[in-house]
């Protein structure tokens, strides 16, 4: 029997729904995995039985966007249409879930999959792990929030040495930096993301949304619209010499040669 395509949607708990990305080796957001989790979070946005959410890797968090569907873009020159759009429109989906979420990262968080754990309220991390936005190296910007995301939680100084260096930083350093919430113990991230899960499902559905919107308006901008606005900025960048090298040399594993 095939495996259920990724990502799996899953109910462990009493009003606790559980979303895994499952796309070995490094769960990669294809855009087939990206519409599909559009559509699980349209359906609990809607359920009201569900009052958490936890979203989970399996054996990984995810390393981002499928940079193999990369070079069709590029030539086609319609990333917006088949890829940014798409995505925004699920992580601003996931970020405003009128309910509590929580992001359990094992092994990496890079990327994409790294944008997609800070739209949740809550980052859960097994310690060890690794988290980054390495899209620099691709000649590339973060396409979906990140930057903006990243900025809110550390800062200014901090997102730039996320953004700009594209090193991974390790769980401890981003418990540090108040990138994320918690550190687990090495492979506990999950199980802790759970019990985390549990306690906010007790609280009430609306209250949680009126205290996310609040926390929200705190800045008088959601991270939308600066997120819709850089668009064109990655746009601009995916389709230049330097995004097609860096795309180019990953898919060859090679060092790219940027002018």
């Amino acid at each position: 029997m095939p495996a259920e395509p990724s990502p799996v949607l899953s109910f462990p708990h009493d009003a606790v729904a559980q979303i895994t990305l499952r796309n070995p080796p490094v769960n990669a957001l294809t855009r087939p995995a990206t519409r599909r989790l559009r559509g699980m979070l349209e359906e609990l946005a809607e359920n009201t039985a569900v009052r958490a959410v936890v979203l989970t890797g399996e054996r990984a968090f995810s390393a981002g966007s499928d940079i193999s569907e990369m070079p069709g873009m590029q030539h086609d020159g319609d990333v917006l249409a088949s890829k940014s759009n798409l995505e925004n429109a699920t992580l601003e989906l996931l970020a405003d879930l009128p309910l509590a979420t929580v992001a359990a990262i094992n092994g990496f968080a890079l990327g994409g999959g790294l944008e997609l754990a800070l739209c949740c309220d809550f980052v859960v991390a097994d310690a060890g792990a690794r988290l980054g936005l390495p899209e620099i190296d691709l000649g590339l910007i973060p396409s979906s929030g990140g930057s903006m995301r990243a900025l809110r939680r550390v800062g200014q100084a901090r997102a730039a040495e996320l953004v700009l260096l594209g090193e991974p930083i390790s769980a401890e350093t981003a418990l540090e930096w108040g990138l994320i919430n918690r550190v687990a113990p090495r492979g506990a991230s999950l199980s802790v993301a759970l019990d985390l899960a549990r306690v906010l499902a007790g609280k009430s559905r609306s209250a949680v949304h009126a205290n996310k919107l609040a926390l929200a308006l705190t800045f008088g901008e959601s991270t939308h619209e600066p997120a819709r606005r850089a668009l064109p900025v990655f746009e601009d960048a995916f389709g230049s010499p330097d995004g097609r090298e860096g795309v180019r040399a990953f898919l060859a594993k090679e060092s790219p040669r940027f002018r």
